[in-house]
């Protein structure tokens, strides 16, 4: 069994989720040694909130849940890459498909790429 350094992180390692067909990268979060256990028991992803103090899984509200296709870690152990298929095609809580949608410009301004999918205030009913 592969050993997490989760020590490193005080406990949480970042976690990559990318779409496995397209390549792109769709959020960023943190998992814990009990999140990272529930991701490879269900094969749903599952991350640690380090807001709430809390483990969730991906789509437990929305309805977007992330399938587990594989999962590959740095030469470190300390860092967490998920290939998922991301179902409901969003990943971002603000309803984009990608939680990087927001560009910055020469400037030091910046832009959103991307459509918002879903309306977040309706998914979760603020």
């Amino acid at each position: 069994m592969v050993k997490l350094d989760f020590k490193k992180g005080g406990g949480t390692l970042p976690a990559l989720a990318q779409d496995y067909k397209s390549g792109k990268l769709l959020m960023l979060a943190y998992m814990n040694r009990e999140a990272y256990q529930l991701t490879l028991q269900t094969g749903e992803a599952h991350y640690w909130s380090r807001t709430r103090g809390e483990i969730w899984r991906k789509g437990e509200t929305s309805g977007n849940i992330q399938r587990v296709k594989e999962i590959i870690v740095d030469c470190d152990h300390d860092a967490i890459l998920l290939k998922v298929e991301q179902l409901g095609g969003a990943a971002c809580h603000q309803g984009y498909e990608s939680c990087f949608h927001n560009k910055i410009t020469k400037n030091g301004g910046e832009i959103i790429i991307g459509e918002r999918i879903f309306d977040p205030e309706r998914v979760y009913k603020r």
